[in-house]
């Protein structure tokens, strides 16, 4: 197998390192509703949560909009944002799987569209953060994925080169928004998945 030039690999957070799952937050905030994936996509797809995302407004900002907007009590925002962060819990194998990558010599960033206080929030509960050489976080920038502005954040935030750099992600778009910045990347599925087909691109570890 040819020698590969990657030098750097870039993970995702959410969906990649630790789960997210915005129908199951909807089912522990509110109980047993009708379609709770309808809910989901109301709450996180909503201006509110881009904005939060972007960092354009803090988490208490956030929860007073939802409730004056989306009509939910003071408690259930205050539930919304309990599930949000106790339902991040590690997915098997990503932790150890960047552990040794980075053992065998891999620079590992981060790249994540996430919240001002969600990052505070994982920071505090596990300890992979500090395996990032750095971190390009959305609410820092104002950016989300796959706006093509947030990989060159990236490229020039880190001083690395797209072509020695690798991103691994969940969504399919996040992915195309890599490649379209000449990054190589990886769709995320699981930690297996992810391990061979970083070997297959010739990473040694």
């Amino acid at each position: 197998m040819s020698q590969s030039n990657i030098k750097n690999v870039v993970f995702d957070v959410g969906n990649v390192i630790v789960r997210w799952s915005p129908a199951e937050i909807v089912r522990l905030t509110f109980g047993d509703i009708e379609q709770p994936e309808k809910l989901a996509t109301r709450l996180f797809q909503d201006k509110v949560w881009l904005d939060l995302n972007k960092g354009l407004m803090t988490e208490e900002e956030a929860k007073a909009q939802y409730h004056q907007q989306h009509q939910l009590s003071v408690e259930e925002c205050e539930r919304l944002f309990y599930y949000v962060k106790q339902s991040l819990i590690l997915l098997y194998g990503s932790v150890d799987l960047i552990k040794r990558l980075k053992g065998a010599g891999y620079r590992i960033f981060a790249l994540t569209d996430n919240v001002v206080e969600i990052v505070e929030y994982l920071k505090s509960t596990y300890d992979f953060w500090v395996l990032f050489e750095g971190a390009t976080v959305s609410a820092d920038l104002g950016l989300l994925k796959p706006q093509p502005e947030i990989y060159q954040a990236l490229l020039s935030q880190h001083d690395i080169r797209a072509s020695e750099t690798v991103f691994i992600d969940d969504m399919p778009h996040n992915v195309k928004g890599a490649e379209d910045a000449e990054i190589s990347a990886i769709q995320f599925e699981n930690a297996a998945q992810c391990e061979a087909e970083l070997r297959a691109l010739g990473l040694s570890f």
